[in-house]
């Protein structure tokens, strides 16, 4: 399993009823059913991903969200709500941040950071837009569309009343690094937030 998927599984409680916006191949989902003896659902839109998902015995829906959102789920119908290296390809990153605490008691996202030096300094020289093993696209092909900063999530979560219940800043191998803890917004390349709202 990922490194960052290893960080992510150590917050999730046992028996949690979870929700995985943009599941992938479902490996996440599973190991916490198998481990964590958690249930719930993932969402995809990738058929193949959807098939793998199945096989695996992960309960799994086709369900866009930039079209389709979360209205099919009720309100804190879940413990957890997941999203992986996926905010960034959501045309609207900020409601679906206030989808996932509106059916979740708590979030966990995960998302690469536009802000990490070698990025600053590839358009310095280049002119370029830049690529990293975090971001491996050309700016035609990517499907990242709402690229931003660690500095610019916090800005969002403290606009609207977001609690930040713990941060970790990783480098692109899901790595610490005692630099990136200092300097996490140039350094760090791979954030992991989990979020709730304030008043919780």
């Amino acid at each position: 399993m990922r490194p960052d998927l290893e960080i992510i599984q150590t917050w999730i409680r046992p028996e949690a009823h979870v929700l995985d916006l943009g599941c992938g191949d479902g490996t996440l989902l599973h190991y916490l059913q198998e481990n964590r003896q958690a249930t719930g659902f993932g969402l995809e839109i990738n058929p193949d991903h959807i098939t793998t998902c199945m096989g695996r015995g992960v309960n799994v829906i086709e369900q866009n969200l930039d079209t389709q959102g979360l209205g099919n789920f009720e309100d804190r119908s879940f413990d957890v709500v997941l999203m992986t290296q996926a905010l960034q390809a959501v045309r609207r990153p900020d409601m679906v941040i206030e989808e996932m605490l509106r059916v979740g008691s708590e979030g966990i996202v995960t998302f690469p950071n536009f802000a990490h030096w070698r990025l600053r300094w590839g358009l310095t020289l280049s002119g370029r837009m830049p690529e990293s093993e975090a971001l491996p696209y050309k700016w035609y092909n990517t499907p990242n569309i709402r690229l931003c900063t660690f500095k610019d999530f916090e800005a969002l979560c403290h606009q609207k009343g977001i609690k930040i219940r713990s941060r970790r800043v990783v480098d692109g191998q899901h790595q610490n690094s005692w630099l990136a803890r200092i300097w996490p917004n140039l350094l760090g390349e791979i954030a992991i937030y989990r979020i709730a709202r304030k008043e919780q």
